[in-house]
């Protein structure tokens, strides 16, 4: 990867015992870390013949996308040999709906690039069956040989895909009944609010966990807390994403305004809250 100019980068002491390290990475604002998270993605689309990634939808991720469409039209990064998994899917939308996340998938990334619509892989909401497709998509990602990449977003509550809290940490691709906070974030989406969905299907934090490398995105001081509990707080199952504290290659790329409630621990590369 290039040089990364105005980056300050850390590894965490998450369970030492076990000396396992988090990579924090803090770029001055939004667009320069979801820049620094496009090269991530790039690189391993420019040396691994036949990438598998594990993607997320949410408004911290559109710029991810759209900057992945901008490379891919002027520098021809290309998709064309690449798997993808998506964390999650609401249960009763059909996927030409305009609130599914596969239409959103479609919207910001499927349709401009040069992926095969074989290889977007979703969970099915419509399916009769809504635990049987947990199970179909689970073997469906062992069958690729498991996502090697897996971006992921944060939520304020600290879930990640679909999993709220309080969850099982290890649980696989579950049926989730979400919170009355996502509900009302989601209403305004939807031209009928009463009727958003209130059951997805989700990657559990398990099948996550799974995946050789995660990279986290969180930008906002909306999201200070909610980091600096991720990142420097107990691991707990109120807070879905501190799972990320056991996983050997896991990197957070952070803008200022998120990573405010963490310090940096003078004289050490560690921080600390």
């Amino acid at each position: 990867m290039a040089e990364r100019p105005n980056v300050r980068a850390f590894l965490v002491p998450a369970l030492p015992s076990a000396m396992i390290f988090m990579e924090i990475v803090i770029r001055p604002d939004a667009a320069a870390a979801a820049g620094l998270t496009v090269a991530f993605i790039a690189q391993v689309l420019r040396i691994n013949p036949r990438p598998v990634f594990g993607l997320a939808t949410g408004r911290t991720v559109e710029p991810v996308s759209a900057r992945l469409v901008e490379m891919h039209r002027r520098e021809w990064l290309d998709f064309s040999r690449c798997r993808t998994f998506n964390l999650d899917e609401y249960i009763g939308l059909p996927s030409d709906n305009s609130n599914s996340y596969r239409a959103f998938m479609n919207h910001h990334l499927f349709a401009k690039v040069n992926l095969k619509p074989q290889y977007t892989h979703l969970p099915d909401g419509m399916a009769a069956d809504p635990e049987a497709e947990c199970a179909r998509y689970e073997r469906l990602i062992t069958q690729f040989g498991g996502v090697g990449l897996q971006l992921l977003g944060l939520g304020r509550n600290g879930h990640i895909g679909f999993n709220e809290p309080p969850c099982t940490m290890s649980s696989r691709t579950p049926v989730q009944q979400l919170s009355p906070a996502k509900l009302g974030k989601s209403a305004p989406l939807f031209p009928f609010p009463e009727r958003v969905p209130d059951h997805a299907i989700t990657m559990g934090i398990g099948t996550i966990l799974d995946s050789p490398r995660c990279l986290l995105l969180a930008t906002g001081e909306e999201k200070a807390e909610i980091v600096a509990r991720t990142v420097a707080g107990p691991l707990t199952s109120a807070v879905p994403a501190s799972a990320l504290q056991t996983h050997c290659d896991c990197v957070i790329v952070l803008d200022e305004a998120a990573a405010s409630r963490l310090k940096k621990n003078i004289g050490s590369d560690n921080l600390w809250l």
